[in-house]
C-alpha cells in the first residue's frame, strides 16, 4: 500500500492552505461571482418585465377579441332585424299593391259586367220588337200560307 509521510509537511502548512483557499474564494466572489449574479438578476428582472408586458398585451388582445366578437354578434342581430323589417315592409307593400290591383280588377269587371248587361238589355229590346215579325215569317214558312 501507499504510505504518506507527514513529516515533510510542517504543521502550519495546512492552515496556510486553508487560509489561501478562503482568500481565493473571497476574491473570486467579489471579482467573478457577484458580477455574474448581478447580470443574471438583471436579466431575470428584464425577462420578468417582458413576461408581464406579454401578459398585459395578451389580456388586452383577449379583451379586444371579445369586443370584436360581441360587436359582430350585435351587428348580425341588427342585420337580421333590419332584414326582417324590410321583408315585412315588402310583404305589406305587396299586399297593398295586390289589394289595389284586386280593387282595380273588381272595378273593371263590374264595369264590364254592367256594359254586358246593358248590351244584353238593348239586344233583348231590339229582338222583342222584331219577335212578332219573325214569328209571323216562321209561321208562314212552316204553314206555307199567309197568316193575316
Amino acid at each position: 500500500m501507499l504510505e504518506v509521510d507527514y513529516s515533510l509537511w510542517p504543521v502550519g502548512a495546512l492552515w496556510i492552505q486553508i487560509f489561501n483557499f478562503l482568500i481565493l474564494v473571497f476574491f473570486m466572489n467579489i471579482l467573478l461571482y457577484k458580477p455574474i449574479r448581478s447580470i443574471v438578476a438583471k436579466r431575470k428582472e428584464a425577462v420578468n418585465s417582458l413576461q408581464r408586458e406579454i401578459d398585459d398585451y395578451q389580456s388586452r388582445s383577449d379583451q379586444n377579441e371579445k369586443g370584436i366578437n360581441d360587436g359582430m354578434i350585435l351587428a348580425q342581430k341588427d342585420g337580421l332585424q333590419i332584414k326582417d323589417s324590410f321583408k315585412a315592409e315588402g310583404h305589406e307593400q305587396g299586399k297593398h299593391i295586390l289589394g289595389e290591383a284586386g280593387a282595380s280588377v273588381d272595378e273593371k269587371l263590374g264595369k264590364a259586367k254592367k256594359d254586358i248587361d246593358f248590351q244584353i238589355l238593348e239586344v233583348r229590346k231590339s229582338l222583342e220588337s222584331q219577335i212578332n215579325t219573325f214569328s209571323m215569317d216562321i209561321a208562314e214558312k212552316v204553314l206555307g200560307r199567309s197568316i193575316q
